[in-house]
């Protein structure tokens, strides 16, 4: 009789007369359920967390390292953008007139006005104002003309060297009868200096005192 035979032939009210390979069997069975009952709440349970923690790090690893595969891969595309930036900085750089070119700027703002027939009431330069590297100079000016001078005068600005910006534009009749040939524009125009390394050595002061 074979193993299986065995087993259909087992009353499972009377474990004790059961043979002792078959006993062996089932004591071994239940063992082993009970070895891994005990390895799941007391080992597999406490070493979940760790587990999970490990997964977490390995999917962020992973994102970064992609992210770094990425842009190893878009370098030489990176290092032409950088190139292609510093080239436009330096250009945009170079519209900005240093200390000793903003009273010829300030002419040129001035002579552009005159140059497209306007007629200039007001040009008064304001405070300077410090901003990382470089000042803005804001000047307050009041022109008169027609429309099409305060085009040419706005296209002017436009096409001098240096950086020249437009802000707070009003335009008003100059009387009701006039129209549109005699207008008052108020407006702010900005220029922007660079800001060099001024006054960064001054000569030291003399010692005063001591023997005479």
């Amino acid at each position: 009789m074979n193993f299986f035979d065995q087993l259909r032939t087992l009353d499972p009210r009377d474990v004790g007369r059961w043979p002792l390979p078959v006993r062996g069997f089932f004591i071994g069975v239940i063992f082993a359920v009970f070895a891994a009952f005990g390895w799941y709440m007391f080992v597999w349970n406490d070493d979940r967390p760790l587990l999970q923690k490990a997964q977490a790090d390995e999917l962020d690893l992973r994102g970064q390292f992609e992210s770094k595969q990425q842009r190893a891969a878009n370098l030489d595309a990176y290092k032409v953008q950088l190139a292609e930036m510093e080239r436009s900085f330096g250009a945009m750089l170079r519209q900005l007139p240093g200390k000793t070119e903003v009273p010829n700027l300030l002419v040129d703002i001035s002579q552009t006005g005159l140059a497209a027939g306007l007629q200039e009431k007001l040009f008064q330069p304001g405070s300077e104002k410090g901003n990382g590297f470089y000042a803005e100079l804001p000047i307050r000016i009041k022109l008169v003309g027609s429309y099409h001078d305060f085009g040419s005068f706005v296209s002017g600005i436009a096409a001098l060297p240096r950086i020249v910006t437009l802000h707070d534009i009003q335009i008003a009749p100059v009387d009701s009868k006039t129209g549109y040939d005699n207008l008052s524009m108020d407006v702010t125009a900005k220029t922007y200096r660079y800001i060099e390394n001024e006054g960064a050595a001054h000569p030291a002061k003399k010692k005063t005192g001591g023997a005479t």
